[in-house]
């Protein structure tokens, strides 16, 4: 069933909502784990009634405007043919300026970045929240203290090692656990303000207006620790395309803020009348008899939020590989039916280690939180740029609408950016680390594939020119179909010059395919093939993907039967050149970045696996390229 259908039956909107609380909010769902606390965990934040007040109305306002006015009503409206996330947000950016050369470089750079840093993000996210959940076991049991980081580190094991199994059962429970979770917020927090109304007044913006003007400083500091209220933000532009923006929408007003409304004011009336709860105010709202299972659920609550954060990684690596940004990687589908469902090994065991890093480096939540917020802060505000030149030049708004709608949101993006930079020495350099290299990473790959491009474009022979130079004095032809794989429409492939060279014949029948990924997330069959005949049996063909497509050259080719031209399963043959790439100096790269792209082309994941060709008719013909 489509988004479209989906969106007018009642049952089907409702179970798009349930999925949506799952795995859209489950990040944002567990912050009361810790976000209040954290506010006055550095000592910077007296824990007085005006600030808990102050602190509170932060809190309110900053999912309002972040969340309910940004991402729900503004940004969700930036779809790619239905698709969101920051990859599909920089696509519909770039081609909105592409009669801008330098400013779309400009972009892509920015939005390389951004990307970069959100494999930041998605080492801080789940080492924090899991840990956080975990913690409770302290205030139900003291003396548990020294199993705290241990448990954390068996349930991340257990969490990343049955990735490869696919989350397709898991993913089924996800809405109803997460609801569960959302009605045990609420539960604890209403009680608590019953007890004491009074602290309803801090929905009033004037509580965090005054709470800068008297003690600016204060609260400017406070505001990292405040926008962990807002973790997982992103998920909601990025998770679109599964569930559509009016389930996501529907979720977030009925379910996701109320509930963490009436818990974060539920933690602040138990503060306002017993400060000395502020050591752990979300477990100490709960009875003691209550503690030990909110710690289990807490525990299964941050372990969907983790889920749906490394399901993110992978989709984002995925769309990264197809817009050529990321070395191939091996990546294996775990449904037969939902292509989105993807494990890719080598993300999966590399976030595993970092994470694993990040809980024995910090070693509580409390200081894992000094290194969350540059990430995700940075991310938003970038974001927040990109979606003014979508709105700007690819929706032709005017211009002071368009510095009016983002500028606003851009200003507070900054902020909190700012504000986080504080913690830069205290842990924030953990994940910018992270970002930065993924960074150089990504960017060394795109220049390097740029110059291997351009060395062999250099060198290479027109192909219509050189057929018709090679039918003049034909040679042996044998039967058949051949397949040649080629980077650049137009040019004689390697693959077949070299098989020209050494075995001195030529297929009865010839397709020189090339494949195209584009900057929209889908392409559809009828779309997906555009052919060229060359003469002599021999057809230029072009296939055509968008970034959330799969690559599969065969089942794309068989549309080609219906045109005539024979591609006889056990008789077709696939030829791909494999160039083995040598660094030197000279105008390309500085020589360890050259050195680096060698070894990322050598390692990466082999162009036959990535375009699903059939292992058994596969020819290889090696090549070196100097860059």
């Amino acid at each position: 069933m489509s988004k479209a259908s989906a969106s007018q039956s009642p049952a089907a909107l409702a179970s798009l909502t349930l999925g949506a609380l799952g795995v859209v909010y489950g990040d944002i769902g567990t912050s009361p784990l810790y976000a209040l606390k954290e506010v006055f965990h550095g000592g910077h934040v007296a824990v007085t009634p005006d600030n808990i007040l102050g602190v509170l109305s932060l809190i309110f306002w900053t999912m309002t405007i972040i969340v309910s006015l940004k991402y729900v009503l503004l940004i969700l409206r930036a779809d790619n043919n239905g698709e969101g996330g920051l990859i599909a947000m920089l696509a519909l950016a770039t081609t909105a300026v592409r009669e801008k050369p330098a400013l779309r470089r400009v972009l892509m750079t920015v939005g390389l970045f951004g990307t970069a840093i959100f494999y930041g993000d998605g080492v801080i996210t789940p080492a924090i929240s899991v840990l956080s959940a975990v913690e409770g076991l302290e205030v139900a049991a003291p003396e548990l203290h020294a199993f705290v980081i241990p448990l954390t580190l068996v349930v991340l094991a257990a969490l990343f090692s049955v990735q490869r199994l696919g989350t397709g059962g898991i993913g089924r429970a996800f809405g109803p656990i997460t609801l569960v979770w959302f009605i045990a917020l609420v539960a604890l927090g209403l009680p608590h303000i019953i007890d004491n109304p009074a602290v309803l007044v801090a929905l009033n913006p004037a509580y965090a207006v005054g709470f800068f003007v008297h003690q600016p400083l204060v609260a400017f500091i406070g505001l990292g620790a405040v926008v962990l209220c807002v973790t997982g933000g992103e998920a909601l532009y990025a998770d679109m395309g599964h569930f559509g923006r009016r389930p996501i929408r529907i979720a977030w007003y009925a379910f996701v803020m109320p509930a963490l409304v009436i818990n974060y004011f539920g933690q602040g009336a138990m503060l306002l009348r017993d400060p000395e709860a502020i050591k752990n105010p979300f477990y100490n709202m709960a009875p003691g008899w209550a503690q030990l299972p909110l710690v289990f659920l807490a525990t299964a609550a941050t372990v969907i939020a983790s889920q749906a954060l490394i399901s993110a990684a992978f989709s984002v690596t995925k769309q990264a590989i197809q817009l050529g940004i990321l070395p191939r990687m091996a990546i294996k589908h775990t449904s037969v039916r939902d292509t989105g469902q993807i494990y890719v090994p080598f993300v999966n065991w590399g976030l595993f280690v970092f994470i694993v890093l990040a809980v024995a480096l910090f070693k509580t939540s409390s200081n894992l939180a000094t290194a969350y917020g540059i990430a995700v802060t940075l991310d938003m505000t970038i974001t927040t740029v990109m979606t003014f030149f979508v709105i700007r030049y690819g929706w032709k708004y005017p211009l002071a609408l368009c510095l009016a709608a983002t500028g606003f949101f851009f200003i507070i993006d900054i902020t909190f950016f700012l504000s986080n930079m504080l913690k830069l020495v205290a842990g924030g350099w953990f994940p910018l680390l992270i970002g930065t290299g993924m960074f150089t990473l990504m960017a060394t790959w795109r220049q390097g594939r740029q110059l291997v491009s351009d060395r062999l474009r250099s060198e290479a022979l027109d192909l219509k020119s050189f057929l018709d130079a090679l039918f003049i004095s034909p040679p042996t032809r044998v039967p058949g179909t051949a397949v040649f794989l080629t980077a650049d429409l137009g040019l004689a492939p390697n693959a077949m010059l070299h098989n020209l060279k050494h075995n001195k014949v030529l297929h009865e029948h010839n397709l020189f395919v090339t494949v195209k990924h584009h900057e929209v997330p889908w392409i559809g069959f009828d779309k997906r093939i555009q052919m060229e005949s060359l003469g002599h049996d021999c057809w230029s063909v072009v296939l055509h993907f968008g970034f959330k497509n799969d690559p599969d050259v065969p089942e794309a080719l068989k549309l080609l039967e219906d045109r005539g031209i024979p591609l006889p399963e056990m008789d077709t043959s696939y030829f791909l050149s494999r160039d083995i790439v040598i660094p030197t100096f000279g105008k390309g790269m500085s020589m360890w970045r050259e050195k680096l792209f060698a070894s990322m082309h050598r390692n990466a994941s082999a162009a036959a696996d990535f375009l699903n060709l059939p292992s058994n008719r596969i020819v290889e013909l090696g090549a070196k390229v100097e860059i």
